[in-house]
């Protein structure tokens, strides 16, 4: 069957840092793609603003996981969604304004909603490139395929929780060097997940999974870079992720990502 063919990318913590996307890993991106290899996002962000531009530049041709794993599109269709159970996501609802958490809706179609001004909804709009709609959410506006909770500090444990003993839903929990300090807990239908688009992707291509490569930096990575061929770790992920993978490489500020990619063609 060969070595890897594709590489999926985590965008916050893996190709964005601190400081935005390195030089570095644009570069060696052209490096890996002249060499053979196809390129895909792997995030939880919607497919939509900076996400998407990410995806066009690394594999305008590729097919993108968006959504932990809820969308994949491909230029700019869509060609893969699961969405939430309607119950599910009226209990999800509730406990965001039961617990006064700040709550954005993702839908099939691309849409993006909130219904407060919170500043950190209003700063993660910045960190996305595009502004919600805002609506009332108790009636959202098409079918949902994610919503994500934004939490600082005690409130969070509780809902989490909550929604760990919820039917019919998947929990996914990440942060993001852009907004330091706060939690982001997404939620999707239940089987949703990256590996689960991961394999979706690779069969569209007439891959297997061990002909796939996963570098991320998070706990919502880490099952795919466990199943991945070959599984590479951020510097900066958890130790639970880096102890996880079959290689670490340097924290994305530091190139890290080329790294991996370097790392990915010698594999293939």
């Amino acid at each position: 069957m060969g070595g890897i063919r594709l590489v999926l990318i985590d965008i916050d913590g893996t190709l964005l840092g601190p400081a935005g996307v390195p030089a570095c890993a644009w570069e060696a991106a052209a490096r890996a793609r002249a060499a053979g290899l196809h390129l895909g996002i792997c995030t939880g962000r919607p497919g939509r603003g900076f996400a998407l531009e990410y995806a066009r530049r690394l594999d305008p041709e590729g097919l993108h996981i968006f959504e932990s794993g809820a969308v994949v599109v491909s230029g700019e269709k869509i060609v893969q969604s699961r969405v939430l159970p309607e119950a599910a996501y009226r209990r999800l609802h509730e406990l965001s304004r039961l617990h006064g958490i700040p709550f954005e809706v993702y839908t099939a179609q691309g849409g993006f909603y909130r219904e407060t001004d919170h500043p950190d909804l209003l700063a993660h709009e910045t960190l996305l490139g595009f502004e919600a709609g805002v609506e009332d959410l108790a009636h959202p506006p098409g079918p949902v395929v994610r919503v994500q909770y934004l939490w600082r500090g005690a409130a969070w444990p509780p809902v989490r929780q909550a929604i760990r003993a919820m039917p019919g839903v998947e929990l996914h929990e990440s942060t993001s060097p852009g907004m330091p300090g706060v939690g982001f807990s997404s939620v999707t239908a239940a089987g949703v997940s990256k590996r689960q688009a991961a394999e979706w992707v690779a069969a569209q291509m007439g891959l297997e999974l061990k002909q796939v490569a996963m570098v991320g930096d998070g706990e919502n990575d880490l099952e795919l870079i466990q199943a991945a061929g070959l599984g590479i770790a951020m510097g900066n992920a958890p130790a639970r992720v880096r102890a996880a993978a079959d290689r670490v490489v340097a924290p994305v500020e530091a190139c890290g990502l080329a790294q991996a990619l370097d790392l990915a063609v010698e594999s293939m």
